[in-house]
Parts: C-alpha cells; sequence; structure tokens
C-alpha cells in the first residue's frame, strides 16, 4: 500500500497552522507503517484532545478519540481486549504529562505493548498558548506574559524512570530518523515511547521571538545532537536525540494472559 491508502483525503486540507510541525509527524508516522507493510485493519489509533490529537482524523485506520488526557487509559482497554492489533497513541503537552501524566506514568510502568508518540511543541496551541509542562523556565505564554517559572519536565527522562522499555527522542527537523524511530516502536514488545520535539510558530514562535516555522526547526537542527555527542559535555544546554532505551520486559498483556489461564486451570 502507498502512504495515501492510510489517510482520509476527504478531511484535507487539515485544520493545523500553517508551518505546525504536526503535519511532519503525520508524514513520518505513514511512511512507518508503508515502509512495514502494516496492514489499516491491525492498527488502532487512539487520541485525546488538542492539535495534536486531531492526527486521528487524517488517518484511516480504527480510530477512538476520546478525553483530553485519557488517551492512554482508553489505549489500554482497547489492547487488553486485542492485544493482537498494534495500538498507537499520538499526544502533546498536556494530554501526556499535565492531565495526562498520571496515566503516562503508570502505562510506562505496567509495560503495556503500545506506542505512545508525544509531539512536544512546549505549549497549548488549540487553547490560546498557555504554558505547559514542557514549556520550561523563563518562556512567554498566555498565562505567563512576565514569563514562566515552573520548571520542565523532560518525557523521555521521565518515561525512562516510569519504566517504559522503549524511550526514543528525536525532532520533526529529522523527519526520516522520526520514522525509523516509529518503526523500531511499533515492533517492541512492550510500552514504546518516541518523544517527537514539533514546532508552534503561531503561539510559541511568535510569544518567544523565534521567528517562523523554519527558523524554528533551523534551532533544532543545531540545537540537538545524537546521544553520545562530544558537543553535549561541551555544551550542557544541548538536547540529545536518539534511542535512550532499548529493552526486554515481561509485557502486560502476556503477563495477564497467564493469570487467565492460571485462573482457568484453577
Amino acid at each position: 500500500m502507498a502512504v495515501k491508502d492510510y489517510i482520509r483525503e476527504r478531511f484535507f486540507p487539515h485544520m493545523w497552522c500553517p508551518g505546525c510541525g504536526h503535519g511532519i509527524v503525520l508524514n513520518s508516522l505513514l511512511r512507518a507503517v508503508e515502509q512495514l507493510g502494516m496492514s489499516k485493519n491491525e492498527i488502532v489509533m487512539v487520541s485525546g484532545i488538542g492539535c495534536s490529537s486531531r492526527i486521528g482524523g487524517y488517518v484511516d485506520f480504527h480510530t477512538l478519540h476520546t478525553l483530553h488526557g485519557r488517551a492512554l487509559a482508553f489505549a489500554t482497554g482497547v489492547k487488553l481486549s486485542r492485544p493482537e492489533l498494534n495500538v498507537v497513541v499520538p499526544m502533546g503537552d498536556g494530554d501526556a504529562l499535565a492531565i495526562g501524566g498520571n496515566h503516562f506514568i503508570h502505562a510506562c510502568r505496567r509495560n503495556i505493548g503500545m506506542t505512545a508518540i508525544v509531539m512536544n511543541n512546549r505549549i497549548y496551541g488549540m487553547t490560546g498558548g498557555q504554558f505547559s509542562p514542557m514549556s520550561g523556565l523563563g518562556i512567554s505564554a498566555s498565562t505567563a506574559p512576565y514569563s514562566n517559572i515552573d520548571r520542565a519536565f523532560d518525557v523521555s527522562e521521565m518515561a525512562r524512570a516510569a519504566g517504559a522499555t522503549f524511550v526514543a527522542r528525536t525532532t520533526v527537523y529529522h523527519a526520516q530518523q522520526a520514522t525509523e524511530f516509529i518503526k523500531k516502536a511499533f515492533l517492541h514488545e512492550g510500552f514504546a515511547v518516541v518523544e517527537i520535539l514539533s514546532q508552534c510558530p503561531t503561539h510559541f514562535g511568535r510569544r518567544n521571538r523565534q521567528g517562523g516555522a523554519a527558523d524554528m526547526m533551523e534551532w533544532f537542527k543545531e540545537n540537538t545532537v545524537p546521544v553520545g555527542s562530544k558537543k553535549k559535555l561541551e555544551n550542557p544546554a544541548l538536547i540529545e536525540r536518539g534511542i535512550f532505551v532499548q529493552k526486554e520486559e515481561p509485557e502486560y498483556c502476556s503477563e495477564y494472559a497467564k493469570i487467565v489461564d492460571k485462573a482457568m486451570r484453577g
């Protein structure tokens, strides 16, 4: 199947702002699915609320558009009931680590076999540019006109600490790398987190004088380095991208099946 076979063309043009990075994430996701030769019927996408969550409307998979921050909870139900399906959960800042933070931590801890794609644009884009748990110190937002004083979460570090068995980070500038990481996440037996830094020129870029979409993508290029790069030692402010965790641990659905079997045998 070609990439276009995996999209719902009737819902285009999309609702994202010009220059939004989420369209690049959609492209990387579709190319990963195409390269793996996956059937549309074996994929379920579960999304919540936000700019990132709208991605579920554009893919021709089985999709659930759920509550803000609760996508992982719904996805857990889907995976437990149909463990043979590939479940993917696209989330933004709030969905993942604000209102959805508790679900994120426990999905990592359980090591349930699904893929969480966290589109990190460091702001709430759909509701007016409020600061998010990933905004960071000194960032300007509609709810922080005199700069934000909350420290930011590190998505990948949080996932690693909570027990996710596959954790990776990249950016929309590195779109081909994003495709490779998503492919590896799909093939991983366990909870996989792929953090993708994405630009929001409408709110984050404008409020923080970072320029337009091209300028913000150039920033990703200049301010990220591969894991283990010597440049990181020279400049700790640089953001590492790559695979941080990739290990085999018992997957939740498989372990749950053993419990059911044990109970049935008495």
